[in-house]
C-alpha cells in the first residue's frame, strides 16, 4: 500500500472539509464540491484496506473539523469519539470503490449516482442516533442560508438535501474521470441534484396561516449568567415598548422550581400581567420532594403555570452519563453531567389566545422527528430555548440557531429561538431568516412570525429517505458480492487477475 499517499489524505481532509464548519461565512455552496477529492482518493485506492484506511480518515477529518468545539469539554477522550464515528466511513467507503474505480462503465456509474449518497445518508442516519451524539453538522444543514436549497426539506427532510448534495459530488467525480456517455450523465446528474431543490421551492404551494404572532425572544448574555439572571430577563422583558403575544426565554432561565417556589412564581406572573403576555420560562430545577434535576418548559401568565413540557432527549454525557454506574467516572476527567437530569415522555402542544405552539428544548432542535410531530400535533410555531453558554466562543452556538432554518423548511412552520448567550434566530414557513441575534449581543429580538398550518410532503411520509437508502445500499452491497464471487466450477483465484487488470 505504500505511505506516499497518506499526506494527501492527511491534507486533504485536515484541510479541504474544515471549510464546512463555517456556515457564518456563507460558504455553504462549496458543499455540492467538497467531498469530490475524497472520491477520487477512495476511486484510485489499489485495495479495499486502502479504501477503507482512506474512508476512516476522510470522516475522521470531516468530524473533528466541524465538532471542534466538544473538544474542551471531552478532553483526550474527544479522539477516540471521533474515531469511533469515522469507522462509519469505512463501508461507505468499500461501496464506493468497487462503483467508481475503472473501467467507468455507463451502469456503474448510473448506480455510483444512488448508491454513494444512499450510503452517506446511512452514515448520518446512524451517527444522528441520541446515544451517538445526534445529528450534528449533516451535510443538508449547509444549506440553511440558501431557502431555494432548501426546498427538498419539505420533500424529504435533511436526508434528501444531504442525498442531493452527494449525488452532485459524485457527478461531478464522473465529470472528471468518464468518457463522453459518462460524462453526459454526470452533467446531467449535477443539474438534476442542484436544480430539484429550486424546483421544488418555486411550485411548493405557499403554506397557509391564520395571519402572525409577535414574539420576543430574550437574550441575557453572558454577563447576565454569571451575574443576575433572573433580574436581567425580567429588566429585558420590561424593556420591550412594543406589544407582544408571546415573550420566550430561554434553556435553564430560571434555576427554582416554579410550583414550589411561590416567591419566584409571583414575580412571573406580576410580569406576565404587565407586558399583556405570557412567558415561557424553563426551568433547570429539582422536581416535586426527590432529588431528580429537570429541564421543563413552562408556560406562566397572569393566573400561574399554564402548560409545561419536559425535554425528552438528552444531551448524552452532558446531561446525563448512560450505564452510570459503570462510567460515572467520566464527570471526573471530563465535563460530563454530575447528576442525570430526568427525561420527560411525551411531546406537548401548548395554546397562546388560540395559538398552538410547539416548544422544544436546544439539543431538541437538531433532531427532524422532533419538529416533525410537533407539526403533525397541530403546533402553527415551532419554540426552542436554548443554551450554549458551555461552547461561547465557538461556532456552535450558531449552528444549533442554523437547524431552525432546516426545521422550518421541513415542516412548513416557522420556527423561533431564544437562547441564553445566543444565538436567537427566527425563521418563517420556508426557512428564509426574519431575525438574528448574535452570540456577542444581549437583549431581545422582536420578531413578526407568520403563521403556517400546511403539511409538507415530509410531515406526511416521515423517513421514508433513509429507509429507501437502506434498501439501495443492502441491494447493491448484495449486487457487488455476487459479482466478485467466480462462476461455478472456477476456482477464485482465476478472478483475482481479471481484479487487477480491470483497477489497473
Amino acid at each position: 500500500m505504500g505511505s506516499r499517499w497518506l499526506p494527501r489524505v492527511g491534507i486533504l481532509v485536515l484541510g479541504t472539509l474544515p471549510l464546512l464548519a463555517f456556515p457564518e461565512l456563507n460558504l455553504g455552496m462549496l458543499a455540492w464540491v467538497v467531498l469530490v477529492p475524497v472520491l477520487l482518493l477512495i476511486r484510485s485506492a489499489q485495495t479495499n484496506r486502502e479504501a477503507a484506511v482512506r474512508g476512516f480518515l476522510a470522516g475522521f477529518g470531516f468530524l473533528a473539523a466541524n465538532e471542534y468545539w466538544l473538544a474542551p469539554n471531552l478532553t483526550f477522550f474527544f479522539p477516540f469519539a471521533v474515531g469511533l464515528l469515522a469507522l462509519l466511513w469505512i463501508p461507505w467507503a468499500l461501496l464506493t470503490r468497487p462503483l467508481l474505480r475503472n473501467p467507468v462503465t455507463l451502469g456503474r456509474s448510473l448506480l455510483a449516482l444512488i448508491a454513494v449518497p444512499a450510503g452517506w445518508v446511512l452514515i448520518e442516519t446512524v451517527r444522528s442516533w441520541q446515544w451517538l451524539g445526534g445529528p450534528w453538522s449533516l451535510l443538508g444543514a449547509t444549506q440553511w442560508q440558501h431557502p431555494m436549497l432548501l426546498g427538498l426539506a419539505g420533500l424529504g427532510g435533511i436526508w434528501l438535501i444531504g442525498f442531493a448534495i452527494v449525488a452532485a459530488n459524485t457527478a461531478v467525480c464522473l465529470l472528471i474521470v468518464g468518457g463522453t456517455p459518462v460524462r453526459c450523465l454526470g452533467l446531467a446528474a449535477a443539474v438534476v441534484a442542484v436544480g430539484a431543490g429550486p424546483l421544488w421551492y418555486a411550485t411548493r404551494p405557499a403554506p397557509a396561516g391564520p395571519g402572525s404572532m409577535t414574539v420576543a425572544l430574550v437574550q441575557p448574555g453572558i454577563g447576565a449568567v454569571h451575574d443576575d439572571l433572573l433580574g436581567a430577563q425580567e429588566r429585558i422583558t420590561r424593556s420591550l415598548g412594543t406589544h407582544v403575544d408571546l415573550a420566550v426565554w430561554a434553556e435553564s432561565s430560571v434555576s427554582a422550581d416554579l410550583p414550589r417556589r411561590p416567591d419566584v412564581l409571583g414575580p412571573l406572573t406580576a410580569l406576565s400581567q404587565d407586558i399583556g403576555a405570557p412567558l415561557l420560562v424553563d426551568v433547570d430545577a429539582r422536581i416535586g420532594t426527590g432529588d431528580a434535576i429537570a429541564k421543563t418548559s413552562m408556560l406562566v401568565d397572569a393566573h400561574g403555570i399554564r402548560a409545561t413540557y419536559q425535554k425528552t432527549r438528552l444531551v448524552p454525557f452532558g446531561e446525563y452519563v448512560p450505564f452510570r454506574n459503570q462510567l460515572g467516572w467520566l464527570s471526573r476527567i471530563t465535563a460530563a453531567a454530575g447528576q442525570n437530569r430526568q427525561p420527560g415522555h411525551r411531546l406537548v402542544v401548548m395554546d397562546v389566545d388560540g395559538v398552538r405552539i410547539g416548544p422544544l428544548t436546544s439539543f431538541e432542535e437538531t433532531f427532524p422527528d422532533l419538529a416533525r410531530h410537533q407539526a403533525r400535533a397541530g403546533a402553527q410555531l415551532i419554540v426552542y430555548q436554548s443554551s450554549t453558554a458551555t461552547f461561547q466562543g465557538s461556532w456552535a452556538p450558531a449552528q444549533l440557531a442554523s437547524f431552525g432554518a432546516v426545521r422550518a423548511a421541513e415542516t412548513g412552520r416557522p420556527v423561533v429561538q431564544a437562547a441564553l448567550t445566543g444565538v436567537s434566530a427566527a425563521f418563517d414557513a420556508y426557512g428564509r431568516k426574519i431575525g438574528w441575534l448574535a452570540a456577542d449581543r444581549h437583549g431581545a429580538l422582536v420578531v413578526s412570525v407568520p403563521l403556517a398550518g400546511s403539511a409538507t410532503v415530509y410531515d406526511r411520509w416521515g423517513e421514508y429517505v433513509p429507509a429507501t437508502c437502506a434498501v439501495i445500499v443492502a441491494a447493491t452491497a448484495l449486487g457487488l458480492s455476487l459479482l466478485r464471487r467466480p462462476p461455478r466450477g472456477q476456482p477464485a483465484d482465476a478472478a483475482r487477475p481479471l481484479e487487477r487488470q480491470a483497477a489497473t
